[in-house]
């Protein structure tokens, strides 16, 4: 934030000698990465996202084309609001599986291999993906595949996705990352080996994607379709 309110600083005598007024101040006073975290929490892989557009709408905004510059602000501003990272109140219960992401129900299916809960996230969704149950990572398995709609069943098994077995001390959920038409990278920032608390960040995906649920048979789904659940915090199952 320091480096943010220097750099106003800096230019604050020019700019307003020159009257390019208050909007031209925020643009320069947003470029610094440290002023966006400071003002909001929001995950680092979002700063290029934000700077980028930024910078162009200062160049605009040099030029005094004030239209442009002005929509290469709101470009801005919206991955700013997308790469947010909000406070979470997570429970902490040995015996429930959270959801992993923020987003609506799309799919809720029983069969041999466990109960599965699908969760579609809109672009303006949170898309930071959160632990469903606190435990130990036995297995990372990437895919690359298509890029169907995520909202599609057949996404599960044709889409670039990536999958986590997660073993707590009463139940294994297997949590995969599925990209969709706009996603353009999966984050996974945890490793096989690596110990999740219940609701803990452990990756995004870029821009519009999925999250599925793969839990034991005997866990009772809290959720229906069409819900809307926020990740970290929404109870989706819990153990009998």
């Amino acid at each position: 934030m320091f480096t943010g309110i220097g750099l106003f600083y800096c230019f604050s005598n020019e700019v307003l000698s020159r009257k390019i007024g208050r909007c031209r101040i925020a643009m320069l006073v947003c470029l610094d990465p440290a002023f966006l975290s400071g003002f909001f929490n929001m995950v680092k892989e979002g700063f290029p996202f934000v700077i980028v557009p930024a910078v162009i709408a200062l160049i605009f905004g040099f030029f005094q084309l004030w239209i442009v510059a002005a929509l290469f602000v709101i470009v801005a501003l919206f991955m700013a609001y997308f790469f947010r990272d909000p406070h979470r109140s997570i429970p902490d219960d040995e015996d429930i599986v959270v959801s992993a992401a923020d987003g609506r129900v799309t799919r809720i299916d029983d069969s041999e291999l466990g109960k599965l809960v699908s969760v579609f996230l809109s672009p303006l969704d949170v898309h930071i993906n959160r632990a469903p149950i606190a435990g130990k990572i036995t297995d990372v398995n990437y895919i690359r595949g298509k890029k169907v709609p995520a909202t599609r069943n057949d996404a599960s098994y044709v889409n670039e996705r990536n999958s986590i077995t997660i073993a707590g001390t009463r139940m294994t959920v297997v949590c995969t990352q599925i990209a969709g038409i706009l996603a353009r990278r999966i984050v996974c920032w945890n490793k096989a080996g690596d110990d999740l608390e219940i609701g803990q960040r452990y990756g995004l995906i870029k821009f519009s994607s999925r999250t599925d649920l793969l839990m034991p048979r005997e866990v009772e789904i809290k959720v229906a379709i069409g819900d809307r659940v926020v990740g970290g915090e929404t109870i989706i199952a819990r153990l009998p």
